[in-house]
């Protein structure tokens, strides 16, 4: 139970340093000396000090969204060991609300975003909704394909089995990669999205969070932290290894996620993001990959 929770307050204590590792690669990449590490730390410090403004027009909805989109990756990240210890809440059949409530996150942000009325996030929110009509049914067959090869339905059974050291290691890797492309999608990346676009007619996610500010707006980038966290250590945890020794899988484990985060910003620094009409062929090669880890694992 220690080590538990000691796993989950090492992700909500530093879910923000993933953003700025992220960026950090970026700039090292781009050749210029960038902001400083600890940046993100610094934006929700400022915006936890700043009052919100809400429109006359909006309802509460628009004022629960951004707590509810942080309460949703905590308890994903609850449901989630990522450092090798037991999840703090598991059961069988927890695959299922993990998975749901990143659904869950999604349905508030769209809500709060339409609750506006404003065209432009109207528009993010259609996209948003479009998108995650296929990166959902890749994240349960990716999960499915977990099922399979650990015999568990609960991911602190599932995540015991990892693509180091075992026979189903071709299956598992392409969970792995499956979870990657879900990971860059579901966190508004490119090549799916920038989150430092300012052009209003191509942006997804950050469209939906125009109208926040403040506080609010230090909720949505701590729940994007998060959901940051959660997705890439699901992504590592399926091809890291586990001693057994929680101290040496904790700083594996958090290795492995920095390292998804200098990843992350390789492939920003590297590839240019898609056209729209191009985002759902990588989303469905996601889903083909999902699928085939799973028929590899059926006849295993």
């Amino acid at each position: 139970m220690t080590a538990s929770v000691l796993q989950l307050a090492c992700a909500l204590l530093l879910a923000p340093l993933l953003p700025g590792i992220i960026n950090r690669t970026k700039a090292i990449v781009a050749g210029r000396h960038g902001q400083p590490l600890l940046q993100p730390y610094f934006d929700i410090a400022k915006l936890l000090s700043k009052g919100a403004v809400y429109s006359r027009t909006t309802t509460w909805m628009f004022r629960a969204g951004p707590v509810l989109g942080v309460a949703a990756p905590v308890i994903a990240l609850a449901l989630l060991p990522w450092a090798g210890a037991p999840a703090l809440v598991g059961f069988p059949g927890d695959v299922v609300l993990f998975a749901g409530v990143f659904g869950l996150a999604r349905f508030l942000t769209i809500l709060a975003a339409l609750d506006t009325g404003s065209a432009f996030e109207g528009m993010g929110a259609s996209r948003e909704a479009w998108f995650s009509a296929l990166t959902e049914p890749a994240l349960l067959l990716a999960l499915a394909a977990l099922a399979r090869v650990s015999g568990s339905l609960s991911l602190s059974g599932m995540l015991t089995v990892t693509a180091m050291g075992t026979g189903a290691g071709a299956s598992l890797f392409l969970a792995a990669g499956c979870v990657f492309v879900i990971y860059l999608a579901e966190n508004s990346r490119i090549p799916v999205d920038d989150p430092t676009t300012h052009l209003e007619l191509t942006m997804i996610h950050e469209v939906m969070v125009l109208d926040h500010g403040g506080i609010d707006l230090a909720y949505i980038q701590y729940g994007a932290a998060l959901k940051l966290w959660v997705l890439g250590g699901l992504a590592a945890s399926i091809v890291l290894p586990r001693t057994g020794r929680w101290p040496v899988d904790l700083a594996v484990g958090l290795g492995a996620v920095a390292a998804v985060g200098v990843a992350t910003g390789v492939v920003e620094s590297v590839i240019a993001r898609l056209r729209l009409a191009r985002v759902p062929q990588l989303l469905v090669a996601a889903l083909a990959m999902a699928a085939l880890a799973f028929a590899l694992a059926a006849v295993k």
